[in-house]
């Protein structure tokens, strides 16, 4: 097999994990959302399908290198995969995360107004990483700096989420799903921010040069 369609198929197996990590944001979103217990169980056990294939993406490339000697352009194709890779498997990581949390004050009546805003903020993750990985299919310097404005559409439903449950707070019940849900609007600004890091990686490979869009996009972690 020659490099290039090794490498095409590397791709065409991260947009397939792409894709699995916009279902679990999807499910994620809707389990918190409707208070779906079954639904938030579904992507608890559906991450072990994108772990799947992050290792299958980690082989196939520890496999060309092995074998092939890839030229600077095909490296850095290679160096963003790497990334993109581990930075889909971590947004997926947020999504178990959100509907572990979403399970446990299923039963609590959330405040209509702050449920929506972890709605909006999660059908908002959603929509940057989709931009995200059609911006890396087509090669779209634009649509990944793009990015950094949906972002901040992202920041500011977690300040209006954070400076609002204050007024809310008032019995246990509402603190014990306050405080989970603070956790929860983290987890879904972060997965914006890896967007955003995939965004960068776009821009590597495209200029050979790595530059940060904006402060608000933080090393994977």
């Amino acid at each position: 097999m020659t490099i290039d369609a090794a490498l095409g198929q590397i791709e065409a197996e991260l947009q397939e994990m792409g894709q699995r990590v916009l279902s679990s944001v999807r499910g994620a979103t809707r389990a918190l959302g409707e208070r779906d217990r079954e639904l938030a169980a579904e992507v608890i056990a559906f991450d072990d399908e994108v772990d799947r294939h992050f290792l299958a993406i980690e082989h196939q490339i520890q496999a060309l290198l092995a074998l092939q000697t890839p030229v600077a352009r095909d490296l850095r194709l290679i160096l963003a995969m790497i990334h993109i890779n581990l930075l889909l498997e971590r947004s997926a990581d947020g999504c178990v995360t959100v509907a572990k949390l979403s399970q446990l004050v299923a039963d609590v009546d959330p405040d209509p107004a702050l449920a929506e805003v972890l709605t909006e903020m999660g059908e908002r993750a959603e929509e940057m990483l989709r931009v995200a990985l059609d911006s890396f299919s087509r090669r779209d310097i634009a649509g990944a700096e793009s990015l950094v404005e949906l972002d901040e559409l992202i920041d500011r439903a977690n300040r209006r989420f954070v400076e609002r449950l204050v007024d809310v707070m008032h019995t246990t019940e509402m603190r014990e799903w306050g405080l989970r849900m603070v956790v929860v609007a983290r987890t879904i600004e972060r997965i914006g921010d890896r967007a955003v890091d995939i965004g960068e990686q776009i821009a590597y490979l495209l200029t050979a040069e790595f530059r940060e869009f904006t402060d608000a996009s933080h090393p994977a972690d």
